[in-house]
């Protein structure tokens, strides 16, 4: 039996606040349960965790580095980045994971990444059980509710305005994550963010 993780994470790579639908939730039966259960793996910086329109069968749990998640724009023939999974957090393409549904994102390693890798028909089993069927709704109902707000931003918020809301959130971000890729995440280019970056850092 493997034994849990404890406080060998890398702070700089452990982001509270931004995969916001963990907050609230106790979701160590389900860490025990993938670190216990799952099979360890090691994904070098730019390996694939799963294509898009590739069958999902895996979820992970996260214990070094993290992972980009990416959309396809098909019209201007250029990926985008719609999230992140970093240390302590779970990486896959949730739900679709647990009932081998075709995949609507690609995850790739961003840094050299290590995890417990479990199937999404085992992890299905473990959230059927008794006990965990509260647990697995409140997962989705947290996700909905980050979704959501996300979506919103969108529309009630400047890019400078997500940009801010980002680092309040997130403070170590932007010395982990490349403005490349959050230029990606907010859906502008490196320059918009270089500037912003600018305006906030010296108040212009």
């Amino acid at each position: 039996m493997a034994p849990r993780p404890r406080g060998t994470l890398r702070g700089n790579l452990s982001m509270t606040g931004f995969n916001s639908y963990i907050d609230g939730l106790d979701l160590s039966p389900l860490t025990d349960y993938c670190v216990n259960h799952g099979r360890m793996v090691q994904y070098a910086k730019g390996d694939y965790f799963i294509k898009a329109r590739e069958h999902s069968r895996y979820v992970g749990f996260v214990e070094k580095g993290f992972f980009k998640y990416l959309v396809h724009h098909p019209s201007e023939q250029k990926d985008y980045i719609s999230g992140f999974a970093f240390e302590r957090e779970f990486v896959g393409d949730y739900p679709n994971c647990l009932y081998g549904k075709t995949s609507e994102v690609t995850i790739v390693a961003a840094t050299p990444c290590k995890i417990f890798l479990l199937s999404g028909e085992e992890l299905l089993k473990f959230l059927d059980s008794d006990g965990m069927k509260e647990v697995q709704q409140a997962i989705s109902d947290h996700l909905f509710s980050q979704v959501y707000a996300q979506y919103l931003d969108t529309y009630r918020m400047s890019t400078r305005e997500r940009y801010k809301d980002l680092l309040r959130r997130c403070p170590n971000l932007v010395q982990s994550i490349s403005l490349k890729d959050i230029a990606s995440y907010l859906k502008v280019t490196p320059t918009t963010i270089s500037n912003i970056r600018r305006e906030v850092t010296f108040g212009l």
